[in-house]
Formats: structure tokens, C-alpha cells, sequence
């Protein structure tokens, strides 16, 4: 439910309805101060230099590369949770100023800080929606925010288009801005009721509420849960393993020992991007303007589009868990690949048979591919290599890792944006082409190098590189403390404080291994909460109460 409230409330770039504005004459006039009509829409003589456009679509991408890498300190020091509250309000502020921009220079200041919350988001959700979900679900998770992302996007095309037809004023461009400013609201009031990923709260100090986490997420806050003690044993003794050669780890660790890795993450996003998705998306409406269709069928078209990525994401939200990474980028290339040959041959006849006949079913057949292509790149290319960033690294390195390649997303997003333009003006159909080149590559890396990360857990993940493996190891039930606290009540004897229980629970068996936690003063109240802002009940089905144990908030646990 967690990961599905983040998703559903992340606020998005909109590059495909920044790319709508592109077509619309009050738009233009406001923004480039040209009269123009949806005719020279059309027949591309509205006076603006191409330069422009790329300029206002890819500033966002210089600024979002930069505060990806800032966001790794902001995740690793102040939480994963923090960060999002942090990324939300910038992103609220950025779409307020859009909203009420007065021409040219305000937006593109607009979106430089658009950008700043966007790369914080773009870096941090991704590690909270893995590091809380189950082993056999990161790949739905992630999944899943594409698919909640579609409708929002749809909403507003359709809502331009009826706009369009109604009543010709800027409210068609900026409503959208509002609208993203209203998510970022949401998603920063619901930042308050999140918890922390119990892997920060651990790697910090906070055993216990990361334990008392673990529970609430798989388990019905069940501390006693067979998969809660060997997720969170597997946890400590994985970053004991970790922290042998040192507690932190500067930025050239990814480099040096995780050099695969970072070179599977970098060229994931990379390919993401020159696989052509924002080649097509930022400038779909004027494609297909150019491809014979009037400005509201453009738009109209460019929902239909939407749709079939929005289709496109059930089969990895279903089986990119179950069928693996690679099988899934594989089928991605090929089927991207021949989408955009049959793209880029038929704008080639539309350009050199320009008759009405022609013109249209071209148009329509450009709409066909584009829905193909926009299907399977939702399934494959678009949500896996998130994916993959965020789970490849081990905990020390995890946001510096994801940061790095997220970094590699923009760069490429910034490149695509800004060169598509000109080559597009310069190559007409032939810029496809390009891409289906780009297509094919990423097909044959991810054959040569890409490594398999499927149904392994966050930890198990490193001993597919080769990383030593925590073994693993759980409480039996006669040295679990919190069982015997219940079979004591249930013969009536006298209990030993429930404090010292946890302090068992999380030192571990005797003999076992297990890392030391020193102990943390914890109080038995009816209800309680901790800085998690997660209620912690426990039900003691012997006494017939219902009991919370919530660790005292404020103190980070020092190890012994």
C-alpha cells in the first residue's frame, strides 16, 4: 500500500504535455511572442526558432542532473523519507511559478528548479519503493509508478483537447501546471505519515525501529515473524560484511569495486534514453502535425499513444518478477527496433509522396507504430532500468550508485532533447533510423554484460557479483524472547521486562554471530508511535490485550 500511495502521488516532468504546448498558438504567442495559426502549426512556419523549444525542454535535464547527484548525500544523511519531503516541496514550488508564467524567462527558471526536485525524486523514490518491498515484488513496485504516472498524463491531454475545442485561452497550458503543483502538495503532506525504510533505519543505528518496520511491512507488526527475523539478521550481517572495509564509501568505490555494476546501471538509463523515448515523446504532437494531422487531432492522437503505454506497463507490473530483467530488455530492443523502422519508412514516403492519400494513411500508420513502440517500451526499457539502478548496489554505496545513474538518465534525456530538434529538421524520417541503431546496440550489451537480479533479495544481490554472502540465520523458537514472554504469561509465571526481550530478539542467539545491539529503553503503552509514524500493536492472544512496544524516539543506538 506504501509504495502504491508514493507512486500514485509523485509528481512527473509532463514531458509529453510540455511537448503539447509546443503546438498550441496561444502558447506560442505568450511564450515566443509569434502570431501564429493552427495552420502554420502545420506547415511549420510559425517563426521560432527550433532552438528554442529545445532550450525550454532540456534545461529542466541540467538541473535534475546535478541535484541527483546531491541527493545522495540528502538520502544517505537525513533518510530516504526526508528526501522525498524535500524533493516534493521544490517540485510544488517550481509548478507554481510555471503556472503563472508571464513569457519566455520564467519558465525556463521555472522548470532549472523543476528540475532540482525532480532529480532529488527521481534518485530517492526509487530506493524506497526496493528497499520496503518483498524480494518477489521490486520489479511490480517500480512498475507500478509508470503506471500510475499514465492516467494522471492522459487526463491532462484529453483535458488540453477539450480546451482546444471549447475555448481557445492559456488555461488549456496552464491547468496542467496546477495540476502538478496540487500532486506535489499531496505527496508532501503524505511524506508525514510514511515510514523510513527499515535498511536506513539499521545502517544508522535504529535496530530496533528498523525491526519493529521490518514487522509492520511483512507481517502485521509481528516482530516474531520467521521471514521478519531472517530479513533483518540478513540485513546486520550483510553490513557487517559491508563495513569490514570501511563504514562509508567515497564516490570512486564504484569505480573500483563495483565497477560492473555501475557500468550495467550507467548504460541501462543511457539506453533508455537513446532508445528514442524522448525523441518521440517531448515532440510527439508536432510529429504528428507534420505527419498530416490538425493541432486537436494531434493532441487527440498523442492521448491514444498514452494509452497503449499505459497498457504497456501490466505485463512488467505481472511478470518482470516472475520471467527476469534481461528476458524483458531483450524482447524490449527487438520490438523497439522494428516499431521504429516502420516509423521512420513510412514518414520517409509521407515526405517524398506527399498526396492526401498518402499523407493520411502514413499518418495513420505513424500513429500505429508510435502505439507499438510506446507499448513495449513501457514494458521493458522503461521501468527496468530504474530497477536495476536501484537494486544493483549494496546499502554502503546504494544511493551514491543510484545517484551515479541517474545522472546517466538525464545527461542523455538533456542530449536527446537537444539535438532532436535540429536533426529532426536535418533528417526528417531518417533521425528513426538513428535510433533504430541505438535499439540494436542496447539488445547486444545487455546480451554481452547485463547480469540476471531477479528473486534474490537487496542482500543476496552482491553474490551474483561475486560479493561474499551473509549466511543465513534465525532465532529458533526456544531462544526467541518474545515467544517465551508469551508461553510465561500463559503459565502465569513472572515475566522479565520487555525491554531486555527486544534486546535478545535483536542481539541475536547466543554462539550465532549475531552483531550486538545494545539495548534501547523501550516503554509498554496501549498505543504508541515512533518516528517511523508507523502504530506498533501487538496482540497477546494469551492475555486477550492488545499491547504496542515503541522504542524511545531521539537516541540513535551506539554499537557495543
Amino acid at each position: 500500500m506504501v509504495p502504491a500511495m508514493i507512486q500514485a502521488m509523485r509528481p512527473t516532468v509532463y514531458t509529453g504535455v510540455t511537448a503539447a504546448f509546443q503546438v498550441q498558438p496561444n502558447f506560442i504567442h505568450r511564450m515566443y511572442d509569434k502570431e501564429v495559426t493552427a495552420d502554420d502549426v502545420m506547415m511549420r512556419e510559425t517563426g521560432v526558432m527550433p532552438l528554442l523549444p529545445a532550450v525550454m525542454v532540456a534545461c529542466l535535464n541540467i538541473t535534475a542532473l546535478f541535484s541527483a547527484l546531491g541527493s545522495a548525500y540528502l538520502s544517505d544523511y537525513f533518510g530516504r523519507r526526508v528526501s522525498i519531503r524535500i524533493g516534493a516541496s521544490i517540485y510544488l514550488v517550481a509548478s507554481i511559478i510555471q503556472m503563472f508564467a508571464p513569457g519566455f524567462t520564467v519558465p525556463i527558471i521555472g522548470r532549472m528548479i523543476q528540475g532540482i526536485g525532480t532529480g532529488i525524486l527521481s534518485t530517492t523514490v526509487p530506493i524506497f519503493q526496493i528497499e520496503i518491498a518483498p524480494s518477489n515484488a521490486r520489479g511490480m513496485f517500480i512498475s507500478l509508478e509508470t503506471f500510475l504516472d499514465e492516467p494522471r498524463l492522459l487526463c491532462i491531454l484529453l483535458d488540453r483537447l477539450r480546451v482546444l475545442f471549447r475555448q481557445r485561452s492559456e488555461d488549456s497550458w496552464r491547468g496542467p501546471y496546477g495540476v502538478q503543483a496540487l500532486i506535489s502538495l499531496l505527496l508532501f503532506v503524505w511524506t508525514f505519515y510514511l515510514p523510513e525504510t527499515p535498511r536506513w533505519l539499521i545502517q544508522n543505528g535504529f535496530k530496533a525501529e528498523g525491526l519493529w518496520t521490518l514487522a509492520d511491512l511483512h507481517a502485521g507488526g509481528d516482530v516474531t515473524d520467521a521471514r521478519v527475523n531472517r530479513t533483518y539478521y540478513e540485513i546486520v550481517d550483510t553490513l557487517e560484511i559491508e563495513e569490514r572495509t570501511g563504514v562509508t564509501a567515497p564516490w570512486g568505490t564504484l569505480f573500483k569495486e563495483y565497477t560492473r555494476r555501475t557500468i550495467i546501471g550507467w548504460t541501462a538509463q543511457m539506453f533508455a534514453q537513446l532508445n528514442g523515448i524522448n525523441a518521440l515523446l517531448h515532440f510527439l504532437p508536432e510529429t504528428l502535425t507534420h505527419a498530416g494531422f490538425s493541432v486537436p487531432q494531434a493532441v487527440f492522437y498523442s492521448g491514444i499513444c498514452s494509452v497503449f503505454y499505459l497498457l504497456g506497463t501490466l505485463p512488467a507490473i505481472f511478470y518482470v518478477d516472475k520471467i527476469g530483467r534481461r528476458p524483458f530488455l531483450l524482447v524490449g530492443s527487438v520490438a523497439l527496433a522494428l516499431s521504429l523502422s516502420v516509423v521512420g519508412a513510412l514518414k520517409l514516403c509521407i515526405e517524398r509522396w506527399p498526396t492526401k492519400l498518402s499523407v493520411m494513411g502514413g499518418a495513420r500508420g505513424v500513429v500505429v507504430g508510435m502505439s507499438v513502440y510506446f507499448f513495449f517500451f513501457a514494458s521493458t526499457w522503461g521501468p527496468v532500468p530504474w530497477l536495476l539502478s536501484a537494486e544493483l548496489f549494496p546499502l554502503k554505496v546504494r544511493a551514491k550508485g543510484m545517484a551515479i545513474t541517474t545522472v546517466s538518465d538525464w545527461l542523455f534525456e538533456f542530449i536527446v532533447a537537444f539535438a532532436t530538434p535540429p536533426l529532426f529538421e536535418i533528417m526528417r524520417g531518417g533521425y528513426y533510423f538513428v535510433l533504430v541503431g541505438f535499439c540494436i546496440t542496447s539488445g547486444v550489451l545487455v546480451w554481452l554484460l547485463f547480469v540476471e537480479t531477479g528473486c534474490e533479495t537487496l542482500e543476496e544481490i552482491g553474490g551474483v557479483f561475486g560479493d561474499e554472502r551473509a549466511l543465513p540465520r534465525m532465532l529458533s523458537d526456544e531462544e526467541d524472547p518474545v515467544a517465551n514472554l508469551r508461553r510465561r504469561r500463559a503459565r502465569g509465571r513472572s515475566t522479565v521486562s520487555m525491554s531486555s526481550q527486544l534486546t535478545a530478539v535483536m542481539n541475536g542467539p547466543v554462539g550465532a554471530g549475531a552483531v550486538t545491539a545494545p539495548e534501547q529503553q523501550l516503554t509498554l503503552q496501549a498505543t504508541g508511535r515512533t518516528s517511523t509514524g508507523l502504530l506498533r500493536p501487538h496482540h497477546n492472544s494469551a492475555a486477550g490485550s492488545e499491547v504496542t512496544l515503541t522504542p524511545t524516539v531521539g537516541e540513535k543506538e551506539k554499537d557495543e
